[in-house]
């Protein structure tokens, strides 16, 4: 790869802070809701679950509008993804013993308008067209009309995508360049074996590694053999047909996102690796024993979870823009049936993202 690439890529933060500001002047009022929008209401439509449990326990309310303090931002929700740790959570796993009352509202990712900036100057002035992540559950989630944001956990929408395809990128496609780029540090002719490789972080994970040079093996389920294939997999293997471990080998890096949940995927993988390579396992609390089993076979491992960097959100969105990389959803439900998006999500047959529309774009 040559290092004008590697520069542009392999530093978003730098080029996020090299990117020319917003020309224009604003409007006096720019601190305060969208040009064009009405008052932000004191009440907003939400999704909320009074406690862990079933799909079935997710409810649409009406729930206080959230109000952003210093350098936080107001955005209108116009779609959200759905991702598995939302499920987990839902289900009394994932992060449900950090949410401090009920009812919550679940969601990460997000795509939106800027409703209120902190300042007059502020990169994301009101109108504003961005997606990002919220620092759920330390504050409210995704699934409402509005949500609280971080400055820096978000950039502008790639003008090249509706909102229902944004909200599908920023917590699969961070959490793909962050097991791709910034911990397998991916690059030309390194062996890269990828499980799960056709849900929402698998399938950006195959297409960042293609992108940096990598050979890519994949596993999946046969009706995203060829599919995976398109996205640049050399090798794809039907998890349901044949093992792995007859096919792959002696490869440098495996990014498990099943862990030892199904097959003892795990703990397989540790013996394709070559001595020394690197083991990264994503599903939190998918295999406690990791790490001691990777040092006892010779390899090194880690586990991974999402940094919501807006900076590498901004090179994604380039690589989106680019059609370097692409974003899949496989199905869009309207807000108030969050349930049976669950449903559909915990089946475990989603290809790429399923998203919630929340309000028109």
């Amino acid at each position: 790869m040559s290092p004008d690439r590697l520069r542009r890529f392999r530093s978003p933060r730098a080029a996020a802070l090299a990117a020319p500001a917003t020309a224009g002047t604003l409007p006096s009022n720019a601190t305060d809701r969208e040009p064009g929008a009405h008052e932000v209401p004191e009440e907003m439509r939400a999704v909320v679950f009074d406690a862990p449990g079933p799909a079935e326990s997710l409810r649409e309310t009406a729930a206080p509008t959230p109000a952003p303090v210093l350098s936080e931002l107001l955005v209108r929700v116009v779609a959200a993804g759905v991702n598995p740790i939302d499920a987990k959570t839902r289900a009394g796993r994932g992060v449900s013993g950090a949410i401090e009352q009920f009812p919550s509202t679940l969601g990460y990712d997000f795509s939106g308008v800027v409703v209120r900036a902190p300042y007059e100057t502020h990169p994301f002035p009101a109108g504003t067209e961005v997606f990002g992540m919220v620092p759920f559950p330390r504050s409210g989630g995704t699934y409402a009309q509005y949500a609280v944001v971080p400055t820096l956990s978000v950039a502008r929408k790639p003008s090249a995508l509706s909102h229902v395809e944004a909200a599908g990128v920023p917590l699969a496609a961070l959490t793909a360049w962050g097991l791709v780029v910034e911990t397998a540090h991916a690059h030309e002719g390194q062996r890269i074996l990828i499980h799960g490789a056709s849900g929402g972080v698998g399938h950006f994970a195959v297409q960042l590694a293609a992108y940096f040079g990598a050979h890519v093996s994949a596993t999946c389920s046969p009706r995203n053999l060829a599919w995976l294939r398109e996205l640049g997999a050399s090798v794809v293997i039907d998890h349901t047909a044949m093992a792995f471990e007859d096919v792959v080998g002696d490869v440098d890096v495996v990014i498990d996102l099943v862990g030892n949940v199904h097959d003892d995927t795990g703990t397989r993988s540790l013996t394709v690796l070559r001595p020394g390579g690197l083991y990264i396992v994503v599903p939190t609390g998918s295999w406690p024993g990791y790490a001691q089993a990777a040092t006892d076979a010779g390899v090194r491992a880690t586990a991974y979870t999402v940094i919501p960097d807006g900076g590498a959100l901004a090179t994604i969105g380039r690589l989106l823009t680019s059609g370097a990389i692409q974003v899949y959803v496989d199905r869009v439900f309207p807000l108030d049936e969050a349930a049976a998006a669950h449903e559909a999500l915990e089946q475990g047959r989603t290809r790429g993202k399923i998203v919630l529309a929340v309000s028109e774009g």
